[in-house]
């Protein structure tokens, strides 16, 4: 179903993206330098089939993208940042102990033993 509404979705942008680069220029950026505001509101202006046609495909287009959306969520399970039975997270082996933990800040900062390795070791020269 999603796939069908995205491809319907494509082809509207397409279309809005053709008759929009149809549509006569009024000349000047936002009316600005000329004109008058002649044929704003008139009846040509108004009523002309690209105007029409490019409102009718933003409809669509708008339409498509709230079906779309509720298609995303549609699925999903609500989900919160406050769950009431959550356990506690669990440490990784390696990593050091909170603050509260065994023995304190200071005994975490002490350098610490080096490990014996378990096999033969390499001969050093003296």
């Amino acid at each position: 179903m999603q796939h069908v509404v995205i491809v319907i979705h494509l082809m509207l942008v397409l279309a809005l993206i053709g008759v929009v680069l149809l549509q006569r220029s009024e000349g000047g950026g936002l009316g600005i330098g000329g004109g008058g505001g002649g044929g704003f509101m008139s009846s040509r202006g108004s009523a002309n089939l690209l105007t029409r046609t490019t409102a009718i495909l933003a409809g669509c287009f708008f339409v498509t993208s709230l079906v779309l959306s509720i298609l995303a969520g549609w699925g999903r399970a609500p989900t919160t940042i406050i769950q009431g039975g959550g356990s506690a997270p669990t440490q990784a082996p390696g990593a050091p102990t909170p603050l509260g933990g065994s023995g304190g800040l200071l005994n975490q900062l002490q350098p610490q033993q080096p490990a014996t390795p378990a096999g033969p070791q390499a001969p050093r020269s003296q």
